[in-house]
């Protein structure tokens, strides 16, 4: 069609998590509003979803921390010269660079480059690639206070701030799954069954606070509560010890018998809409905080720490779940309360999906109509 993009997303694979989301979420938009969507990764669970979209997926394994990983550089550079895409769009810091230095040594007219910063990463001169894009797309205010705050070098005219959204649709307020659904949940974990449903969305890393909702478990049925915990998606390939760990705590709190842990799932929304209580309990801050708009669209309680996205989103939607961070005796105050006196939650006015997209679409309408860079424009 007439005035169509061709753009071309970045990062290191597609597996599952915010970024990855993001990704295919602007993938299917792009292709509904008549343009063309590549994607460039290591591939992953996420590329069926994708291509279901009408986007284009290549192999690029583009986020391994290898000095192998550099011979991509030149495969990189030969792809955009196949596709000539309008914009070249980066989210993660290995990948940026890896198109940094594709598109310097490009012959003829240059894409225009994005980056969004989806993580409050570690300053340093590694990080500060996701600076470099023509626009920086900040995913919150807290993320461009952090670029501000470490790069103030950063041209402020660059920055923009486009939240993650989520779908009001699909997470309406007072959803529930049906039986045929809580039926199979409770075959899959009798555990967790007739108690009040605990669940910490989150990887399995440490930086997640895995532990600390397990401690949180313990205070909980120590007061007298009948609470089980779900730490949903955990279970990673590679992650054996630390899961190890975390059962061998849960056995010495007391509390294994009414603990699960389970690899990614796609029925998130299911699981957080049955839950008694969503938990945020990441140790370091973090960009966003989806799962907490996610919960509280539902109609759900969430308990967070306030640091970071995660504080950021409750202390806007509910400022009653958010706790100061590593305060695990207030944390299973609150808890208390919540579960003993369940709030009843107002519909919520969050960001949504639809104009986090709009807004994407917009920003690589605007960089495309200057013309490619080297083309007379940039």
């Amino acid at each position: 069609m007439s005035g169509s993009l061709r753009v071309l997303q970045l990062l290191p694979a597609l597996e599952s998590g915010g970024v990855e989301q993001s990704t295919l979420e602007i993938a299917e938009a792009l292709v509904e509003a008549g343009h063309r969507s590549f994607v460039a990764s290591a591939g992953g669970r996420l590329v069926e979803p994708l291509l279901a979209t009408g986007s284009t997926h290549v192999d690029l394994d583009l986020g391994r921390k290898s000095p192998w990983t550099l011979r991509h550089i030149a495969g990189l550079r030969r792809l955009i010269e196949q596709l000539e895409p309008d914009i070249v769009h980066a989210r993660s810091r290995l990948p940026a660079w890896i198109a940094w230095w594709a598109l310097s040594g490009l012959r003829g007219p240059r894409p225009h480059f994005v980056t969004t910063v989806h993580g409050l990463n570690s300053p340093g001169h590694y990080s500060s690639i996701m600076t470099r894009g023509e626009r920086v797309i900040c995913v919150s205010e807290t993320v461009r206070e952090h670029v501000l705050q470490h790069y103030p070098g950063t041209p402020v005219e660059r920055l923009v701030v486009i939240p993650r959204g989520i779908d009001p649709h699909r997470f309406r307020h007072g959803y529930l799954p049906d039986e045929g659904w809580r039926r199979a949940f409770e075959a899959a974990f009798p555990q967790l069954a007739g108690g009040l449903l605990l669940t910490l969305p989150g990887r399995g890393t440490r930086l997640k606070g895995h532990a600390e909702a397990i401690s949180l478990l313990a205070r909980l049925r120590a007061a007298g509560l009948d609470a089980r915990l779900l730490l949903l998606g955990a279970e990673e390939a590679g992650r054996s010890h630390y899961l190890d760990a975390l059962r061998e705590q849960a056995r010495l709190s007391g509390v294994a018998d009414v603990v699960a842990i389970s690899p990614p799932r796609d029925d998130v929304r299911d699981i957080m809409a049955v839950s008694a209580l969503v938990l945020q309990l990441s140790t370091k801050p973090e960009a966003f905080g989806r799962t907490v708009l996610e919960a509280l669209s539902l109609g759900r309680p969430v308990l967070g720490f306030d640091h970071g996205g995660v504080g950021e989103q409750l202390r806007a939607w509910f400022p009653q779940g958010a706790v100061p961070p590593g305060d695990a005796k207030l944390l299973a105050v609150r808890a208390i309360e919540l579960l003993r006196f369940p709030p009843r939650l107002a519909p919520i006015a969050g960001p949504t999906r639809a104009q986090m997209q709009a807004s994407t679409l917009a920003l690589y309408r605007e960089l495309a109509a200057t013309g490619l860079i080297g083309a007379g424009h940039g």
